[in-house]
């Protein structure tokens, strides 16, 4: 097979609402590799959108995934439970930030998750409405279309969104947006359209995701938090792209010495399966009547093992501190970059969470087309990037953190060249 030919048929099979960033087609991946089905090898910084963080086919979770295989795929766990969901919970109760005691719901994908946030938050509350950030991304449902804070490709055409969700800016450094910006955001809204005390939720990502990777200032989680303890309001930390080691801690809220009321997370909670899960105040997550919350597929037993191994894997092989001496020689190679490119706005990113902007260097202004020109110089040369932001300028690199030293060290060295290249184009 080509990966034209399956182009083709992809174009007459798949309705074109489903993008595409590369028309290469996977024939088998490991760790941070991945051969498409012309026998092409490319090196993988997207990890499937900061997924696999344990790396494609990690022996470990492939094993227990086997394992289970042989047990059973499959009985809803609200007709026939298993105790491996159960500590699973156990585990994430336990870990997730917070000196109280805590509770999880699974389901199947970080979209459900942040609707299932949403609905604790107005169930324990008695409240509509919900305020998250501009550049925020929280799924593609209706509630979380509605949350997201960016307009194109994810709201557009779709008609009225949900009612009660209130938008406010988000700390951009590098457009000057301040903390004290987003808060007044807060306060006029208050102010002029939205009375607190019907407010259920704040949500936020500690880093924003397809906003750009812009970081939450400590000063902004804790004002937020402040802020909720004042009116009575649920703090939901979205950690769906965060989570599981990819900011250097096992959770991002962890920087920020904050704990949430509820913890969505999804993404690398299960090393490639379908799992997300909500975690949160005891008295919050027990708010709703039995039958309110699950799903058919939520706390599959493939995904439930899966992610038992990812948090041993994590452990064990030190993900937390490897993410951080990753990031570091990452921002380490693009400084040197940005000495010959004066196109580099910014470089940021908790952990191995890091993203490069880029900007025109006499106006400023963002630079989406040199943006992609570097995505595309990389992709022919075996490197798989990602691109994201308001203003499409940003690349964020996600590869596994499992990655070997000798294919990091060649990642950095092609991105180097299609920078490079890009400038020349």
């Amino acid at each position: 097979m080509q990966n034209a030919e399956v182009a083709l048929r992809r174009d007459q099979a798949i309705s074109r609402g489903v993008g595409m960033m590369t028309q290469i087609y996977a024939d088998r991946a490991l760790n941070a590799e991945i051969w498409d089905i012309e026998g092409n090898r490319y090196i993988d910084f997207a990890a499937g959108i900061a997924v696999v963080n344990t790396g494609h086919c990690h022996p470990k979770v492939m094993a227990a995934v086997t394992a289970q295989m042989a047990k059973f795929t499959h009985t809803c766990h609200q007709v026939l439970p298993y105790e491996n969901y159960i500590h699973l919970a156990e585990r994430l109760n336990a870990a997730v930030p917070g000196n109280f005691a805590k509770k999880t719901i699974f389901v199947t994908t970080g979209a459900e998750a942040c609707e299932n946030a949403v609905k604790i938050a107005r169930i324990a509350t008695g409240r509509n409405a919900v305020i998250a950030f501009g550049g925020g991304f929280h799924g593609r449902t209706f509630m979380g279309m509605s949350l997201t804070g960016k307009v194109e490709p994810y709201k557009k055409g779709f008609g009225a969104m949900m009612p009660d969700v209130f938008h406010v800016p988000f700390p951009m450094g590098p457009h000057g947006v301040s903390t004290e910006d987003s808060m007044k955001g807060i306060e006029k809204l208050f102010k002029a359209d939205l009375d607190p005390a019907r407010v259920a939720a704040i949500v936020f990502e500690p880093v924003q995701g397809e906003g750009g990777f812009y970081e939450a200032p400590t000063d902004l989680v804790r004002a937020i938090r402040a802020l909720c303890d004042k009116h009575g309001i649920v703090m939901i930390a979205d950690e769906v792209q965060t989570g599981f080691a990819r900011t250097g801690n096992l959770f991002a809220m962890e920087m920020h010495g904050v704990a949430a009321d509820l913890t969505t997370m999804a993404k690398g909670l299960a090393g490639g399966l379908p799992l997300a899960a909500v975690t949160g105040k005891a008295e919050l997550m027990d708010a709703a009547n039995p039958g309110g919350l699950g799903g058919t597929y939520a706390g599959n037993p493939l995904g439930i093992a899966a992610s038992h191994a990812v948090l041993d894997v994590i452990e064990e092989e030190q993900l937390c501190a490897r993410a951080n001496e990753l990031g570091s020689r990452l921002k380490q190679r693009l400084e040197a970059i940005r000495s010959t490119t004066p196109e580099i706005s910014d470089i940021r990113g908790p952990g191995f969470m890091v993203a490069v902007e880029f900007a025109n260097p006499g106006t400023k202004e963002p630079d989406a087309g040199f943006t992609g020109r570097v995505r595309m110089e990389a992709l022919k040369r075996g490197l798989i990037l990602l691109t994201c932001g308001v203003y499409g300028n940003v690349v964020r690199f996600l590869a596994p953190i499992t990655i070997p030293d000798a294919h990091f060290a060649e990642a950095m060295d092609i991105l180097e060249e299609s920078v490079a290249a890009a400038r020349q184009a």
